[in-house]
């Protein structure tokens, strides 16, 4: 009970409520004061972004160089594949879906927020796609020269923003939270767009199934096996996923319910669930894609374009890389991007950030399932090239 209290979802739940509570009862006066917090909370959090980006891209693609192999490299072509495909797809249905709910925008609002007591600005040390740039560039070549003091070094910087993310970051989320839709409410907003999002989230769940539908058709085609030979023990891992919103601490129940399949390679099993476990994020990518869209017609009257959208989707499989280190991790992670390619500002920022941890256990649970159907391609991938690959790795592990 005090574990399932103290979780994220249950945080955000009871910030909301208390904001909301409070935005229906301030004053012009209480209310500069909430707004100057809200400010200097997201001021940090945009600081921290940069930082994020580097301490997880990095160290993932270095973690990835240090094994290269042909099943390597198709595992990471494999997990990208599935990621931006149901970003696309999930793109390309917020085209056609979201025009169609009944969402009032929230532009040019009958009562302004009163301007904040005081400021205090973070800026960024780094703009956000140099961040990504030196990400890669730094990760690619520490690779190619066997660096491994840059490696150890950026391991643990990612340690260092692992803690800065968990016992920083995500603890003053709530209260941001709770702040923004005091904000909303003051403004008059929340008490008409809050219906839509159970509208909004039962519609990404129901693409959740159909995206591991495909995938799982897909492994099914390629490997010429029935996929239901490991879907079936994947109800355990399944629910797992749900209880614990966390890809990491579902892995050992994954692990148990892939080796129980009659068709799926125990060597493949061992090696393709952990490392999938860190990488393959489909569901996440699918949910934050469909609602970044919702929150954009929400906050501005009108969806990105279709060029921004797509980029948007390939980049977000680049940022999502190393995700399920942290609760929220693909949000969180990717935060620089929402900010930079879509220009949302406080507001809609918080708003990703509600409706996202309100199913991130299903999209957890999407990412989870659909590791079986990759692995079934990679064991079929085995046999057909009889690759010795994968011994050479575990030595190396």
């Amino acid at each position: 009970m005090k574990r399932f209290l103290s979780s994220l979802p249950v945080r955000f739940i009871f910030s909301i409520t208390i904001g909301v509570a409070i935005g229906c009862i301030v004053n012009v006066y209480l209310m500069r004061v909430i707004v100057s917090i809200q400010n200097i909370l997201g001021s940090f959090i945009f600081f921290c972004v940069p930082l994020i980006i580097i301490g997880f891209i990095a160290p993932s693609i270095t973690r990835l160089g240090r094994n290269v192999s042909k099943i390597l490299v198709l595992a990471f072509v494999l997990a990208y594949a599935s990621s931006i495909g149901a970003a696309l797809i999930s793109c390309f249905s917020g085209f056609e879906i979201i025009p169609h709910l009944n969402i009032s925008p929230t532009v040019n609002q009958s009562r302004e927020l009163p301007k904040a007591i005081f400021e205090l600005e973070f800026s960024p040390i780094i703009s956000v796609m140099s961040a990504l740039v030196i990400s890669v560039l730094v990760g690619i070549a520490a690779c190619w020269n066997k660096s491994t003091t840059i490696i150890s070094l950026l391991e643990e910087f990612h340690r260092i923003i692992l803690s800065i993310v968990t016992k920083m970051l995500i603890p003053i989320l709530p209260v941001f939270v709770a702040s923004t839709f005091c904000s909303l409410t003051y403004e008059r907003v929340i008490t008409r767009q809050l219906p839509i999002f159970a509208i909004v989230v039962f519609i990404v769940i129901l693409g959740h199934y159909i995206w591991l539908t495909v995938l799982y058709t897909i492994a099914a085609i390629y490997s010429k096996k029935n996929p239901f030979h490991v879907l079936k023990y994947y109800a355990t891992a399944y629910l797992t996923a749900i209880g614990t919103m966390s890809s990491a601490a579902t892995l050992p129940i994954a692990l148990e319910s892939a080796r129980k399949s009659s068709v799926l390679r125990k060597d493949m099993v061992d090696f393709g669930i952990p490392l999938f476990a860190n990488i393959h994020v489909c569901g996440s990518v699918f949910t934050e894609v469909f609602f970044v869209m919702v929150v954009s017609k929400i906050c501005y009257g009108t969806l990105p374009s279709v060029e921004i959208m797509v980029l948007f989707c390939l980049l977000l499989g680049v940022f999502a890389i190393g995700a399920p280190g942290v609760p929220g991790g693909t949000v969180i992670g990717s935060l620089g991007l929402i900010i930079s390619m879509l220009g949302f500002d406080n507001n809609a920022i918080a708003l990703v950030l509600l409706i996202f941890v309100l199913q991130d256990s299903f999209g957890t649970a999407c990412n989870v399932t659909g590791d079986g159907a990759l692995t079934l391609i990679l064991t079929k991938f085995v046999e057909n090239h009889d690759n010795n690959d994968v011994a050479d790795i575990k030595m190396k592990s």
